[in-house]
């Protein structure tokens, strides 16, 4: 189980990373490639194929790395990235416009990795710990005057 949700982390930042990666790239290789922009991979399809891709391994990493390191910060921050990829998806540029759908699925994408970064590292640190139960409290140094 373990190692199942340290995959569909690393899982879950790639494809965000990918789809950001798709936004900015694409519109370069659309100009230099004629080919791929006959291929339609700019349009609302892919964005929607990537939120299914994304969608069920973001909520399985997060909530198994959150229930194990009690971080829940990082479950919202993981959430409103896929809110805003869903709202970049399901309004697309026809009502967001270009720029806007851009921005969102970027900021999106931003912050689904981040917080699958943090959840990752923060299970490492959780297993490296040896406290089965939770996360072991930072100690606070204390200097003799």
């Amino acid at each position: 189980m373990k190692a199942l949700q340290a995959i569909s982390d690393k899982a879950a930042m790639s494809l965000s990373l990918l789809c950001a990666l798709h936004c900015l790239a694409m519109p370069l290789v659309a100009v230099m490639l004629p080919l791929i922009a006959a291929l339609s991979l700019d349009d609302e399809v892919f964005h929607l194929w990537m939120l299914i891709a994304v969608l069920p391994v973001s909520a399985y990493a997060l909530t198994m790395g959150c229930s194990k390191h009690k971080r829940y910060r990082l479950m919202m921050i993981g959430g409103a990235g896929l809110l805003l990829l869903g709202a970049a998806a399901f309004l697309g540029h026809d009502m967001l416009g270009h720029t806007w759908e851009r921005l969102l699925t970027l900021i999106g994408a931003c912050m689904i990795a981040l917080g699958h970064f943090f959840n990752f590292r923060l299970c490492q640190q959780h297993d490296t710990c040896g406290c089965p139960e939770k996360p072991q409290a930072p100690r606070e140094r204390f200097t003799s005057s």
